[in-house]
């Protein structure tokens, strides 16, 4: 049985909203919490962009749950800084951490005014961050040159256990690459075949045995209209190829391309009903491809009501 957890989205809600709804969901049978951590939100119409480093220590003090963030490390974060925060959340709270590794998007990284380099210097460039982060984790002093710098670096506060460093990937090329560096996989929900693409790229290539979680978008509501413009509003600036959500560096920029979305063409990219079955259905067939944990992200601005039906209906079936 997977962990069903729910997605503390940074680029939605003010961080002291998104503290209340965490609690709101532990009360109602979540078993963790993921977050996102941004500069900037994918549109204006979401507003908000707090800083996550500092949500998650109240965020896991207040609630008990595990945590997951997923960080570009290597731009605005120096990888020796991801690294420093993540074993101080780890030492608080031990193994309720992990951290979870992407290439990052121009419309966070580029803030720093540093050259934003093309999708393959991106991943060698994690890689080189990941290296890093380990050695520091467990209690090495690290010097290295490379695509990222860093002198005689040394972790002086380290948990016990370091946190679980997994890879973010939506393509099976990527999945791949994943699998024989990254301590897991993390996705997003997309039809279980093409899933099934994802797990078994990363699975053949050095993933096996490996934890693999998945951040479901879905987009609950009283009616299946309301869940539509909900998801319309809030998610349609984020259902573009990756090569398009990497490149794009202003929330204008996000905010011109979702004009030419049209609310139909949400449904191939988030899970949009108001029948409480349909997602007990939906899980159970992400259950099944081997996802241990399932963050599930309503996309629209009605999360009260979400967590007290999933909290009804849901959870307890699954």
């Amino acid at each position: 049985m997977a962990v069903i957890g729910y997605h503390a989205s940074q680029e939605q809600f003010s961080p002291a909203d998104l503290l209340k709804l965490a609690i709101m969901a532990r009360d109602a049978g979540f078993k963790a919490i993921n977050t996102s951590e941004h500069f900037h939100p994918w549109s204006e119409r979401q507003g908000h962009s707090g800083f996550s480093f500092a949500w998650l220590g109240a965020s896991m003090y207040a609630t008990g749950l595990p945590h997951g963030i997923v960080c570009s490390p290597g731009y605005r974060h120096h990888p020796a800084v991801v690294a420093q925060a993540a074993a101080t959340l780890s030492q608080m709270f031990p193994d309720k951490f992990w951290i979870s590794v992407g290439s990052g998007e121009a419309l966070n990284e580029r803030i720093t005014g540093e050259k934003f380099p093309p999708k393959s210097e991106r991943n060698a460039r994690l890689q080189e961050c990941v290296y890093v982060m380990r050695k520091l984790l467990a209690g090495e002093r690290v010097s290295h040159r490379g695509l990222i710098t860093v002198e005689e670096a040394k972790l002086y506060t380290r948990p016990d256990n370091p946190p679980l460093i997994i890879g973010a990937a939506v393509s099976e090329e990527t999945a791949g690459w994943l699998g024989s560096w990254a301590d897991g996989l993390i996705t997003i929900s997309r039809t279980p075949d093409e899933l099934e693409k994802v797990v078994r790229a990363f699975k053949g290539n050095g993933g096996e045995n490996k934890p693999m979680y998945l951040k479901v978008q879905l987009s609950f509501d009283r009616t299946d209209e309301e869940a539509l413009h909900g998801a319309y509003d809030q998610w349609r600036t984020n259902i573009f190829e990756s090569s398009v959500l990497g490149e794009l560096w202003t929330v204008q920029q996000f905010d011109e391309v979702g004009q030419r979305v049209r609310a139909e063409e949400m449904k191939d990219h988030v899970l949009i009903s108001s029948d409480l079955r349909k997602y007990v259905k939906w899980i159970r067939e992400f259950e099944d491809l081997g996802f241990e944990k399932i963050i599930l992200h309503n996309v629209n601005r009605n999360q009260e009501n979400f967590i007290t039906a999933f909290a009804r209906e849901v959870l307890p079936a699954l």
